[in-house]
């Protein structure tokens, strides 16, 4: 399956340099995150980012599997952004399996620009579903850069695999032509408040500090 994430980002401007993975969850006990922390190390070797190169944060691991990641090498950011991560000047790809809406709003706020969403590569729940499964109004209310980038956005569904249905169910590799980007309105890019989420009643994600 790794290698069916190559031809995705042969379509993106440059091979991702590093990696940023959120919400892997409790992996220590949890089957589907192991899987998805073995898909996390099998598309670094395939992509050639060394593991120093991939960073991970997310406010459920444990001690000892803080410890587990530290020993394979990957680094772990040091504190909760709510996935507003940059891209640090180097073309990245985020990693983001079964992730809340708000995070990856929040990650497309923080690099809202032709230039830098061009850059990334985003694999986690299909924007084409969200899309869908949304009302439209709630949508562009709720989480606006998703809504807005959607235009932009290239989309490759991982191909399913019976053994691990529900650990990949819904993923999708994501990226941003910079042609297609360039082609959207200009008032696309005018809008850049941070999201608030006050009137979302289901944010799916844990804050600084909670």
């Amino acid at each position: 399956a790794a290698g069916a994430v190559r031809a995705p980002l042969a379509g993106s401007a440059e091979p991702p340099a590093r990696c940023v993975c959120f919400g892997l969850g409790r992996f220590s006990g949890c089957p589907a995150a192991r899987a998805q922390l073995a898909f996390l190390l099998l598309l670094l070797d395939e992509l050639r980012v060394p593991p120093e190169r991939c960073a991970l944060f997310d406010p459920a691991f444990s001690a000892l599997e803080t410890a587990v990641l530290e020993q394979l090498g990957l680094r772990l950011l040091p504190e909760n952004e709510e996935g507003k991560h940059g891209l640090e000047g180097s073309a990245t790809l985020f990693y983001m399996v079964h992730c809340g809406k708000a995070l990856y709003n929040n990650l497309l706020w923080r690099n809202w620009s032709a230039g830098a969403l061009s850059r990334m590569v985003i694999i986690g729940n299909s924007f084409r579903g969200v899309e869908e499964r949304l009302l439209p109004r709630i949508l562009q209310r709720d989480y606006p850069y998703l809504a807005k980038v959607l235009q932009g956005t290239e989309e490759a569904a991982l191909p399913t695999h019976p053994q691990y249905e529900t650990t990949f169910n819904d993923t999708s590799v994501h990226w941003f032509p910079l042609q297609k980007l360039e082609e959207l309105s200009p008032e696309v890019w005018d809008f850049v408040e941070e999201p608030t989420y006050q009137d979302c009643d289901d944010l799916d994600i844990i804050r600084k500090g909670e």
